[in-house]
């Protein structure tokens, strides 16, 4: 089976799907590995190293796409490169499904078997292959970086021989992934810190840490089967933008992680919770890629409003892309395994397996995700 790497056109993309410790994995189980030349130079690995690896490394990028049984990469592909696949081809990526209904309609059409990384069901079996989680743990990581280089005051406590200077205090929203490698983060640069989330089944976890837990009565909130927090009713938004502006505006740095799967993230520190801070403050938006946590942040960028920084950089994971692609592969590894045919030395699409019926978009021409079908319907 013939498995292509090609390069992410994004300007601003440093991370490699696949590395070639991981390509030479794959090739001892009796993959082809195609990739395109350059596809690792922004994450550190040269065209060579693929090669040792036993891949074969091509200039032509139409001629990559074409001959491919397999596609892995990072983002959805153009719509116009979607010709260039066989019709019959897997491909895998993120894909945005309930957004990009063009997108998966032109996959159908050309009879592409597509798996979306984001749809990945969050079951204990394909934890090994949750590209989400892997990259919302580097997130909360560089965001908290984030806030303590652009903040006016350093994180820890210190003793000094002029006084005490008191610990900075972070208030992180969300405490999913990304919140809770945040939390641990700020934590370890000595800051004192705290964390709100819907779902009161995580104070545990945010206690754990050594943060913290806000506590706002919100009524009846809750997670999803996958673990993710339920969207919030107005009333419920409007009364938790109330309680928090009273903590934001004792915070000297805000770190929003919140996100709702398949939906537009919601606007939690409005325009009157950062005139409240301090100037001198942090606000960093995590959620910015998928609408943004912050009221008319701008998207990635670094903006100032009445003295308090806003942080609102896109793709926080690709700031450390050693590390982002290492696990990254791992996942795509992961994924690869879990279904490969040894004596076929193939990919078998198993549309019966629980992982497979969650991620798989469109297969045989069909768009055959119950969720995407029915949403697409209506649009």
């Amino acid at each position: 089976m013939k498995i292509a790497i090609p390069i992410d056109v994004h300007t601003d993309e440093t991370r490699t799907l696949l590395i070639p410790d991981v390509a030479a994995k794959l090739i001892k189980r009796g993959a082809q590995i195609e990739v395109e030349t350059g596809v690792g130079l922004r994450s550190g690995h040269a065209d060579a190293a693929y090669t040792a690896a036993g891949a074969t490394v091509v200039t032509d990028r139409d001629a990559l796409l074409s001959a491919a049984d397999m596609i892995l990469r990072l983002h959805k592909p153009a719509a116009q490169e979607i010709n260039l696949m066989k019709p019959g081809a897997i491909h895998v990526s993120f894909l945005d499904p309930f957004n990009e209904a063009d997108l998966v309609r032109k996959l159908a059409e050309r009879k592409v078997s597509a798996i979306s990384l984001e749809m990945i069901p969050r079951i204990t079996r394909a934890q090994k292959m949750d590209v989400l989680s892997s990259q919302a743990n580097l997130a909360g990581y560089v965001g908290v970086l984030l806030a303590a280089t652009h903040s006016k005051k350093i994180l820890p406590m210190m003793t000094t021989a002029a006084g005490t200077i008191t610990p900075a205090k972070v208030l992180i929203i969300g405490a999913g992934v990304a919140g809770l490698q945040a939390i641990a983060t700020a934590r370890r640069l000595g800051a004192k810190v705290s964390a709100f989330d819907t779902r009161p089944v995580v104070e545990e976890q945010v206690k754990s840490l050594g943060a913290a837990f806000v506590k706002i009565d919100l009524g009846e909130t809750g997670q999803t089967k996958d673990g993710y927090a339920k969207a919030l009713t107005e009333q419920q938004l409007a009364k938790q933008r109330q309680a928090l502006k009273k903590v934001c505006a004792d915070s000297d740095a805000v770190i929003s992680t919140a996100q709702v799967f398949g939906r537009k993230a919601p606007v939690i520190v409005t325009n009157e919770m950062i005139t409240a801070m301090r100037k001198g403050s942090v606000v960093v938006d995590l959620a910015i890629e998928s609408g943004g946590n912050v009221e008319g942040a701008p998207f990635n960028q670094i903006a100032d409003r009445d003295g308090v920084t806003i942080i609102a950089l896109a793709n926080l994971p690709g700031r450390v892309p050693v590390n982002a692609s290492q696990v990254l592969s791992g996942n795509l590894l992961g994924l690869v395994e879990e279904f490969w045919d040894k004596e076929g030395k193939k990919f078998v699409l198993k549309q019966d397996d629980e992982i497979i019926k969650g991620c798989l978009i469109t297969h045989q021409g069909e768009i055959c995700h119950p969720e995407i079908k029915a949403r697409l319907a209506k649009n």
